[in-house]
């Protein structure tokens, strides 16, 4: 085991001087681990700090890293994966993944996706041209195409017995800090109001508002500070 640990980072530079002489960018032959079985396509770069395992293929213009593991992924043409982890899973092309997302195993993700920072995807579909930009937890879910989920939006999908899908149509907008208890369906183009936690499915192009309403009780502050002096 020592010796094929002193070996790999020799097999390691041998792909890499392939992948070169192919037409891959390789920015940092110390700090880049490819494996031999994975492919890597002309014009693509790898930034320092990229390891790429197992049955990985990675199309032509893409852009991984720095920082970045990849196992077992299918990645398409001129995709971004930034400073992120991605398992068993495929991506589209022109989708920009990252900084610092984790896209667990059986995830499928389309072509001209955002998956922005701190977003976790796990065994979840996302359509065409959907917007997660940032601090997001899709787990379990079918989510379509053209869809915008506000920044701390939640699918709820494990209830301590079984494990729930949220089935999201195209054209939906996710408004901030939502969490939607599987199962769940929100129908296409509907919106979800900012701050909702939705247990209930949402017809199309429908307004589902699912939270305590305001109270402002006037000059509240003024007569606690007074008690506060006595």
């Amino acid at each position: 085991m020592q010796q094929l640990a002193e070996w790999k980072p020799v097999l390691s530079r041998g792909v890499l001087y392939d992948l070169a002489a192919a037409g891959v960018s390789i920015w940092d032959y110390d700090n880049t681990y490819v494996e031999p079985t994975v492919f890597v396509g002309a014009g693509a770069e790898l930034l320092p700090g990229t390891v790429l395992r197992g049955t990985t293929s990675i199309a032509d213009g893409c852009m991984i890293g720095p920082n970045s593991y990849l196992e077992n992924v299918k990645v398409g043409e001129n995709t971004r994966v930034n400073a992120s982890q991605v398992y068993d899973s495929e991506i589209g092309a022109d989708t920009t993944v990252g900084p610092f997302a984790y896209v667990r195993p059986g995830s499928r993700i389309g072509s001209h996706v955002r998956c922005g920072d701190f977003v976790e995807v796990k065994n979840s579909t996302i359509g065409d041209g959907t917007k997660i930009s940032h601090l997001t937890y899709i787990g379990d879910s079918d989510v379509g195409k053209n869809i915008n989920f506000g920044c701390g939006t939640v699918t709820v999908n494990y209830d301590r017995v079984k494990k729930s899908r949220t089935v999201i149509d195209d054209d939906a907008f996710i408004g901030c800090n939502a969490n939607l208890i599987a199962p769940v369906h929100i129908g296409q183009g509907a919106y979800i109001a900012a701050g909702s936690t939705v247990t209930d499915d949402v017809p199309p192009a429908a307004l589902a508002i699912a939270r305590a309403r305001q109270q402002n009780k006037r000059d509240w502050a003024n007569r606690h500070k007074l008690k506060e002096k006595k």
